[in-house]
């Protein structure tokens, strides 16, 4: 069992970084659950303190995931379209069959919401540019938070190497 758990945290910590970039996965709260199996093993030493803090981290980042798009449309005068419009956009990037549609999704579906609201190209441009700004900054906070979890399985799995091979 307990190698059942180190194994699913690994692919639960593995979902949270695919998680940053792919809309619909929670990115750093899949790498939390991932480390919460990894210390439920009976191999690894119980460390609530190190739980707790990481899932502070998990959930300010996933909670500021919900505000810094809009706050990037905010501040470059765009509205709710651009967001939505940056979304869309990064789930047609996702599929689209052309480099760098991961970025250039969101910027383009931006564009395209603001200039639906308002037909004004310069301010769509402006606004899809926040949103953009917005949507990388967000997932940039979100990937190296997960990160760092890879990096502290890892750690762990290190620091316990001994007692994980006297499970064999």
């Amino acid at each position: 069992m307990d190698i059942v758990l180190l194994v699913l945290g690994f692919v639960l910590i593995l979902i949270g970084i695919i998680g940053c970039i792919v809309p619909g996965l929670p990115g750093p709260i899949s790498g939390w659950a991932g480390l919460l199996l990894t210390v439920l093993s009976k191999v690894i030493p119980d460390d609530w303190t190190f739980l707790f803090i990481t899932l502070a981290a998990a959930l300010t980042v996933s909670v500021l995931d919900y505000f810094i798009p809009a706050i990037g449309t905010k501040k470059f005068g765009g509205s709710k379209y651009g967001t939505y419009g940056a979304i869309i956009g990064l789930l047609v990037g996702i599929f689209a069959p052309v480099p760098g549609g991961i970025l250039i999704g969101p910027f383009v579906g931006a564009f395209v919401g603001e200039y639906i609201k308002n037909s004004d190209a310069p301010q769509a441009l402006k606004a899809a540019f926040g949103a953009f700004i917005g949507f990388l900054v967000s997932t940039g906070m979100q990937l190296i938070v997960s990160v760092v979890f890879l990096i502290l399985y890892i750690q762990i799995i290190k620091d316990n190497w001994e007692a994980i091979v006297q499970l064999f």
